[in-house]
């Protein structure tokens, strides 16, 4: 069995995917475009969102999640009421994402050392995602 997120990015899904294989490495496994699906006679699709994202499959490391624009017609939704926890291989990758994450982002805590993580940090991404980016318990930086 898996859990996996599904994030609604309300039209700029494609500039999402292209941010966080920048500043993550994530891959998109699979992508289909709203003009890729049959049509519906009964639910006709607005041509401006052919080529939006109908869903997406993102990997990053050996975790998944899924994305979409969603319709793109109603008001944009923030998220709410969860984080993303992004647990990365040693501390300098975890500043390194947290770093690259923190583009156009608003910053709710800076990356330190913390009594649980020798790296911690948290921040709202440009997309309103928000991220908890952590280094492996343990893995203390030199000095």
């Amino acid at each position: 069995m898996q859990i996996q997120p599904y994030l609604f990015y309300n039209g700029n899904c494609e500039e999402a995917i292209d941010f966080y294989a920048a500043a993550i490495g994530a891959k998109a496994l699979f992508k289909m475009r709203f003009k890729e699906a049959p049509p519906d006679a009964g639910r006709p699709m607005p041509p401006e969102l052919g080529d939006k994202i109908m869903h997406a499959t993102i990997e990053v490391g050996d975790a998944q999640f899924m994305v979409s624009d969603g319709g793109c017609m109603s008001p944009i939704k923030k998220f709410e009421g969860f984080g993303v926890s992004l647990t990365a291989s040693d501390h300098a990758t975890a500043e390194r994402f947290f770093n690259a994450l923190s583009e156009g982002a608003q910053v709710t805590m800076p990356f330190q050392k913390t009594f649980w993580s020798p790296g911690f940090g948290m921040l709202t991404d440009k997309f309103g995602v928000p991220w908890m980016v952590s280094a492996p318990h343990g893995d203390m930086p030199a000095t």
